[in-house]
């Protein structure tokens, strides 16, 4: 498995559109609006594609198509952050529970067509990806298991097998040298989405249609098991 190394860089500086995206945000809940309803209206107006606060990169899309909306969350929570109930931030952000039930129509008409499907494209794209190789991993396991003991060793290889007919070095190896970067022992958060995301395309290349739709059927079945109990998807 690759070591994650977060990078850091020197901060900059938001757009006007932005500012005014996080000056309506706060408005709109001082006047009486639903958080949760303000909060992605700010969404659907945000521009910056990425942005560095405090020497932490925040970048919001992968590849510019895989919009990572809870890490937008995240950084529209923390500018009003104490016009929003502890309780129900803590629970959008690290349980994926809203406080407030949208159907799909409705968090995509205040996101905004474009985002909404940038945002199924992370969901599908990063979140489904990363759930089907474990998904996978428990079938290997369970397989080995059946075998008898000291067959635990190599799951994540033997699973990166199974999906893309290589390892994860093996593959990343490709990854780096198709997009010319370094071939470093270790990688960094926003270089793994991107790097998943490149696997999502790569297995959708190098697999036929069926074998697509299983793997998601199944990849959507591990979350839905595995997952809290109150999470709440949007897809």
């Amino acid at each position: 498995m690759v070591n994650t190394n977060c990078q850091q860089k020197p901060p900059s500086q938001l757009t006007r559109p932005d500012e005014e995206a996080i000056a309506r945000l706060k408005q709109a809940i001082s006047s009486g609006k639903h958080w949760y309803i303000a909060l992605l209206e700010a969404i659907g107006r945000w521009q910056a594609a990425e942005e560095t606060i405090d020497g932490r990169r925040l970048r919001y899309f992968i590849d510019g198509e895989a919009f990572d909306w809870l890490l937008l969350v995240q950084r529209l929570c923390h500018s009003a952050d104490e016009m929003i109930p502890e309780d129900e931030k803590v629970a959008l952000l690290f349980h994926g529970k809203p406080p407030l039930e949208l159907t799909p129509g409705e968090f995509k008409e205040l996101i905004g067509t474009r985002k909404y499907h940038q945002y199924l494209n992370y969901f599908y794209g990063i979140t489904t990806e990363e759930v089907l190789v474990q998904a996978v991993e428990d079938e290997v396991r369970k397989e080995r298991q059946a075998l008898g003991p000291g067959r635990e060793q190599d799951i994540s290889e033997a699973a990166y097998r199974r999906l893309y007919g290589a390892t994860q070095e093996e593959l990343l190896g490709d990854f780096r040298s198709e997009r010319n970067y370094p071939q470093s022992s270790s990688i960094g958060l926003d270089e793994l989405k991107e790097f998943t995301y490149w696997l999502f395309g790569y297995r959708l290349r190098h697999s036929d249609k069926a074998r697509v739709a299983s793997d998601t059927k199944k990849a959507l079945k591990w979350l839905r098991s595995n997952a809290a109990d109150n999470l709440k998807l949007v897809y």
